[in-house]
């Protein structure tokens, strides 16, 4: 006698014939799970008939016009759901047609060489958005706010970069080029500073203008966004000047590099300078400090990643993976941080 267990509800028991016939009409299937009441060993229905001696093969419903003919039009093609708009209600397949389509649609439509790698990179970028947003948005975080800071970022760098040379006075951008450690410096304390106080610009504006204490996580949040603008920009950059002098095989790497893991960093790193930012406006007796870890952090991290990619890959995947790991403790330890500093 056998049992049939189905979506964990069991029915029987049933001896060999009665099974045999439920498989011939598909009230049951050969993979459903089947236990055998005597000796309470568990297998699939098919299993047991072969035991049994028994190969059940389910007659076929008809022609394929007749089968087709059953299931109907009406499921084949469900007009009323087009009719009724019945497909508007789930939202998640919208977006992700949005998402998968975006590159296809992009062919449609006449534009200069930087266009193209500018929509590809926010193609990107919004892809990375809707993780950031999954696993880190708070009741505060609003989809205007995250677009604006998105834009914004860019905008500012374009005009401060491009625009104002604001590399130019910077003079620890010279040592770049130097041999190590001078390099080092170059890349902490010109490179690091410069772009993490960038992406650090927005995140001020948003405490300064907001009505509420903004929470840590909140902050981590358009810091992550934040960074992730900054990787278009400077991903794109890339893409149309040394990326573009590379082999193929190389300007592949390296554009898709500029697409996915870059900006990845430059969003972390940009998500601890906000954890600081947040805190330095939650307790600003020690908003000194804070905002000192809020760019130091965030610029050593960059700084010697910049340094390391040079010369070393293992070593430059261990310090990328040493922000992402901070960022995970600064949350983690949040409730200490506000208990230390409330007290």
């Amino acid at each position: 006698m056998l049992v049939i267990i189905r979506n964990h509800k069991e029915y029987g028991p049933y001896d060999e014939n009665k099974v045999l016939e439920y498989v011939y009409n598909g009230t049951v299937v050969k993979h459903d799970v089947a236990r055998d009441t005597l000796t309470g060993e568990v297998a699939t229905v098919g299993t047991f008939l072969k035991r049994f001696g028994v190969r059940p093969k389910v007659a076929h419903e008809g022609s394929l016009m007749r089968q087709l003919g059953k299931i109907g039009s009406d499921l084949i093609f469900p007009k009323e759901t087009f009719v009724q708009k019945e497909w508007l209600q789930d939202k998640r397949l919208l977006v992700l047609a949005v998402i998968g389509l975006f590159p296809t649609m992009m062919l449609l439509l006449p534009m200069p060489e930087i266009g193209v790698f500018y929509f590809m990179a926010l193609y990107f970028s919004c892809i990375w958005g809707l993780f950031f947003y999954y696993f880190f948005k708070t009741s505060q975080v609003t989809l205007r706010t995250t677009i604006t800071v998105f834009f914004i970022t860019q905008f500012f760098v374009f005009i401060v970069w491009d625009i104002f040379g604001l590399v130019r006075f910077n003079p620890f951008y010279a040592l770049t080029n130097a041999p190590f450690p001078f390099d080092l410096l170059g890349f902490v304390f010109g490179v690091g500073v410069t772009e993490e106080f960038g992406k650090m610009v927005p995140l001020l504006i948003i405490c300064h203008r907001a009505k509420e204490p903004i929470l840590p996580r909140t902050l981590v949040y358009y810091g992550l966004m934040a960074g992730v603008a900054f990787g278009v920009f400077e991903g794109v950059q890339y893409q149309v000047t040394v990326n573009a002098q590379l082999d193929y095989t190389s300007a592949f790497y390296s554009n898709i590099a500029r697409l996915t893991s870059l900006p990845f960093l430059h969003a972390i790193w940009s998500a601890v300078g906000g954890y600081f930012i947040a805190y330095a406006n939650l307790y600003p007796r020690y908003r000194r400090s804070l905002y000192f870890l809020a760019l130091a952090i965030p610029a050593l991290l960059h700084g010697f990643y910049d340094t390391l990619c040079q010369s070393s890959v293992i070593l430059t995947v261990l310090i990328s993976f040493t922000g992402v790991v901070l960022l995970m403790a600064y949350l983690k330890r949040s409730i200490d941080y506000t208990s230390r500093l409330k007290h």
